[in-house]
């Protein structure tokens, strides 16, 4: 399995912009998909955003389509998730994974997870 390691959470404004980033290790990092999910207080782990294996194709949940951008860089072993015009109800702690399918929307489709990182939007 691949290890990985999410950061670039914080505070942030509301209608602000932030970029998380998610670093891979372990086995061959470009034969995953990777997804983005995020998991509010006293909610469940919802998607967010997935990403094919080279990097060609992107699935979005509705919530953050046109706001959220996921992408990748292979040689550098790292998914990014570029968040703009961020809202309130976009505060969660945010979460890497990997799959071997895509594209994966639900938690059981991944297999490895980074540890989180949180993200707060203030109003």
């Amino acid at each position: 399995q691949v290890q990985l390691v999410d950061s670039g959470g914080r505070l942030v404004q509301a209608g602000g912009s932030l970029r998380l980033s998610c670093a891979a290790s372990g086995r061959t990092f470009s034969n995953y998909a990777m997804g983005w999910f995020r998991q509010a207080p006293g909610k469940e782990r919802e998607f967010v955003a997935t990403i094919n294996s080279s990097g060609t194709r992107t699935y979005y949940s509705n919530s953050v389509k046109g706001r959220f951008t996921i992408s990748r860089d292979n040689a550098k072993n790292t998914v990014y998730l570029q968040m703009n015009s961020l809202k309130p109800e976009d505060t969660a702690v945010y979460y890497c994974a990997s799959s071997s399918t895509y594209p994966a929307t639900t938690t059981t489709g991944y297999t490895s997870w980074g540890q989180g990182t949180q993200v707060t939007v203030s109003s």
